[in-house]
């Protein structure tokens, strides 16, 4: 992505934190400036037009206020014609452990999107999936056991229909010294927005992408760690 566009791209989308409070706008620039993920989930046009988005341990909301700030900015004229158009017409639910992000994230994205955007609190493992086509869990599987990861793999993939796609970044657990990284900026990070974890049940990638398999989905693998010192890939599930 140019990094004038991205630039304009990444104002756009914070801007409607800065009426949350200081720390959440600058939360806000400093995960969408500097994470990969988001830049990748535009330019690899993973989002079809139209498409229900669930986003389990959704934040502040941050996915869709990205995706919708570069709807808004190709209505303005303002996207290159040279690159892919983003998805129009998203509809974004999200789920958030800590409520008080996911209604920061509706204070932020409702006036401007309306019922576009709906994020609430609760548990990601008794999330409502119905009526959905893309599923999206962003570094949040390994906060659960092994045993409850399954169970909400199982979920998604009888959630999911012809076409569906499920979309999750996790942590090569076999990928030593970067691995170890992720892991102590992950704790760092969830103690200081007040999660207190006892331990994290991560994987292999090759061990998530079995468990994908084996549950009928084709996998794509995209390493997402590009400017960072993290262990981090991108899982694309698709069912055919």
């Amino acid at each position: 992505m140019q990094a004038s566009l991205k630039k304009r791209l990444l104002d756009l989308a914070c801007e409607p934190y800065r009426s949350t409070g200081h720390f959440n706008y600058h939360w806000a620039r400093g995960k969408l400036g500097h994470d990969p993920v988001f830049a990748a989930l535009l330019e690899q046009a993973l989002l079809s037009d139209g498409a229900r988005v669930m986003d389990l341990g959704c934040g502040r909301g941050l996915l869709a206020a990205w995706c919708l700030a570069a709807e808004q900015l190709a209505k303005q004229g303002e996207w290159p014609s040279t690159l892919r158009a983003p998805p129009t017409g998203l509809r974004f639910h999200g789920v958030e452990l800590m409520a008080r992000e996911a209604q920061c994230g509706n204070r932020a994205l409702q006036p401007l999107y309306g019922s576009r955007v709906q994020l609430e609190g609760g548990d990601m493992r008794q999330a409502d999936l119905r009526g959905l086509d893309v599923i999206v869990v962003l570094d949040v599987l390994h906060y659960i056991p092994h045993a409850e990861q399954d169970q909400l793999l199982d979920r998604i993939r009888a959630a999911l229909g012809s076409g569906g796609l499920f979309i999750t970044r996790v942590g090569d657990a076999g990928s030593g010294w970067r691995f170890k990284v992720s892991q102590w900026v992950d704790a760092g990070i969830s103690f200081a927005q007040g999660h207190r974890l006892e331990r994290m049940w991560c994987r292999p990638v090759s061990a998530w992408t079995e468990a994908l398999v084996q549950r009928g989905l084709q996998v794509q693998a995209l390493p997402m760690s590009h400017g960072t010192p993290f262990a981090n890939v991108l899982l694309l599930a698709r069912v055919a």
